[in-house]
C-alpha cells in the first residue's frame, strides 16, 4: 500500500548516525544520502528503498506532527530491544520501553524519538 515515508530533519549528520544504528538491528541500512536527505532500505535489497530522512523541500524548519508514528516491522523481541537501546545511546528519547502491547501480550514493541522528534516504532507481530 505504500510507496515510501519520510520524516522531516533539521540535522541530517545527526539523523544518519541515530538511524544508522536503530535501523541496524532491524535488518535496514543507509542506501542513499547527499546534503539533503538519506534513504534506508533492507540490507539485502538496497535498490528497494522505502524510508527517507530529509530536509524540508520548503527549506523551512522540519517539525514532527502530533499522533503521527512510523512503525517499522522486526523479527524478535530482541531485535526490538536492540532497536530501543541503538535509538537511545545515539541521540534519540525514549517513549516507550520494550515490551509487550497491548495487555495480552501478541505483540511486542517499542517507542523513541529522533534527534527531531519523529515518533519511531520497531514492532513485533506474534512475538518470539
Amino acid at each position: 500500500m505504500l510507496a515510501y515515508v519520510m520524516v522531516g530533519s533539521n540535522n541530517i549528520k545527526k539523523s544518519q548516525k541515530f538511524y544508522d544504528a536503530a535501523l541496524a538491528p532491524l535488518g535496514l541500512a543507509r542506501t542513499q544520502s547527499d546534503k539533503r536527505y538519506i534513504g534506508y532500505g533492507p540490507k539485502a535489497a538496497p535498490k528497494k528503498s522505502a524510508f527517507f530522512v530529509t530536509k524540508p523541500f520548503n527549506k523551512k524548519a522540519a517539525s514532527f506532527g502530533n499522533g503521527t508514528m512510523i512503525s517499522l516491522a522486526a523479527k524478535s523481541k530482541k531485535a526490538v530491544a536492540a532497536f530501543h537501546a541503538a535509538a537511545l545511546a545515539n541521540g534519540g528519547t525514549d517513549e516507550g520501553k520494550p515490551g509487550p502491547r497491548p495487555a495480552d501480550g501478541s505483540n511486542y514493541v517499542a517507542y523513541a524519538r529522533d534527534p527531531d522528534g519523529n515518533k519511531i516504532c520497531a514492532y513485533c507481530a506474534k512475538a518470539k
